[in-house]
């Protein structure tokens, strides 16, 4: 099928190369130039594993395309896909305006009868007025179009295998041919497809990013209570993972959850709760407890320094979480503010979010500290005085309790992950704290 993608962010780029993986004819749309040419010489614009590899094959395969010009690329497609942008408000409502430009653009171009496809997240209503919106701007009136819902749940650093081998398909329709239509995109992929109405999938979507934003705080909320009574976290989760009720997944405790979803999810549907009425006092807990978690290492590390002026701090990890290069609520961007107001100066590691965390942090001064970026662990570790592990990298993995011990000035080290084992740590001379343990 002709499709069209409106968006080349995760949501969009990754739906748009994985269409085209199983046949479809793509074209993905961007406003930036830049970023379509870029993309069409191979090169992905976010670093997602396995995604420049796809690219590069569907395009030179003639199934993918790259364009600015969204008034061809909206005439005459069978679906348009629309995956850009829903941003975090300051009051935590999703700010619509990005779908609400591409909306008014396939309405003035659009040339013959077609499904469009919302994958964005939205909050619960939003395909309707879409629909209406597309409908008022339409300069075909005699054209029928017709909206849909179809969430995403990818997850960042596996995001094409996500899509390419995803638990379930949610699609959300008001009529049959819509619902047939999205069949027929998705029946290349061989996978289930759940049905259901527009507003039950975009419900869906929150319920389940929330939930799961739910089930790591309440990690680390029994974490720190952990610490208190002197459990160990590792061993409750252990035991707690073999309850199918509850499953495996999203038990590890550290310093909160980061990323594109789960905090404007959450945000997002506490403030729909608010506009209807309704107190969602579950998912506020699990916003207040993030928020909290975020800083309890420093927190905990400042009791113990008297000042961190002049003090080499190591930071390993600046992603908010492995596999990708996302900042977005990353935990290290509430630490790192802290050190370099506190006076640190920072050797920053990281394999692949490097570039962008120096955007904001560009190398040098800042506050009263200083931030400096390092090739590997060990030019951060080398005489630092403390060390901060705020993303579980393999190449941090990798380390031994050794390493910190001969690199260090001081082996002192505070871990958001719990990457290393407490006894090991210990026997090898390295006062260590981490979450729960």
């Amino acid at each position: 099928m002709k499709l069209v993608v409106a968006g080349t962010g995760y949501v969009g780029l990754v739906a748009g190369v994985c269409f085209a993986e199983k046949g479809h004819d793509v074209t993905c749309v961007d406003v930036d130039e830049n970023k379509v040419k870029q993309m069409e010489r191979g090169v992905s614009p976010i670093y997602e594993d396995g995604l420049e590899e796809l690219m590069q094959k569907n395009f030179a395969a003639g199934r993918l395309h790259y364009t600015t010009d969204y008034k061809s690329a909206y005439r005459d497609p069978d679906a348009i896909f629309i995956g850009v942008g829903t941003p975090e408000q300051p009051d935590g409502s999703a700010n619509l305006s990005y779908i609400a430009t591409v909306c008014r653009q396939i309405a003035e171009h659009v040339e013959k009868n077609c499904l469009v496809v919302v994958k964005s997240t939205v909050p619960v209503g939003t395909n309707d007025r879409v629909e209406q919106f597309i409908r008022d701007f339409l300069v075909r009136k005699e054209l029928h179009i017709e909206v849909a819902s179809n969430p995403e749940f990818l997850s960042q650093g596996s995001a094409v295998r996500d899509t390419l081998h995803a638990a379930r398909v949610i699609i959300g329709t008001q009529s049959k041919e819509a619902e047939e239509t999205l069949r027929k995109i998705y029946e290349p992929f061989g996978l289930p497809i759940v049905s259901m109405s527009r507003r039950s999938a975009e419900m869906t979507k929150y319920a389940c990013n929330d939930f799961l934003a739910l089930k790591i705080s309440y990690m680390n909320d029994i974490a720190n209570l952990c610490e208190l009574i002197g459990a160990d976290i590792d061993d409750v989760s252990r035991g707690m993972s073999y309850d199918e009720r509850i499953g495996a997944n999203f038990l590890r405790a550290g310093v909160g959850y980061g990323g594109s979803c789960f905090p404007k999810d959450t945000k997002a549907l506490a403030y729909q709760a608010r506009q209807a009425g309704y107190h969602l006092r579950t998912v506020a807990a699990a916003v207040d407890v993030n928020t909290e978690q975020k800083t309890r290492l420093f927190l905990k590390a400042s009791s113990r320094m008297i000042s961190f002026e002049h003090l080499k701090a190591a930071v390993l990890g600046l992603a908010f979480k492995p596999g990708t290069d996302d900042l977005r609520e990353a935990p290290s961007l509430d630490n790192v503010r802290l050190l370099l107001e506190a006076g640190a100066d920072i050797y920053a590691y990281d394999p692949v979010a490097r570039e962008n965390f120096c955007r904001l942090y560009p190398e040098g001064n800042h506050f009263k500290g200083s931030i400096h970026y390092v090739k590997d662990c060990k030019s951060a570790l080398q005489d630092a005085n403390i060390c901060f592990i705020f993303t579980e990298w393999q190449q941090i993995r990798e380390l031994s309790p050794g390493m910190f011990k001969e690199w260090m000035r001081t082996p002192l080290v505070y871990d958001g992950r719990n990457v290393f084992d407490v006894n090991g740590m210990k026997e090898a001379g390295i006062e260590y704290y981490s979450i729960g343990r």
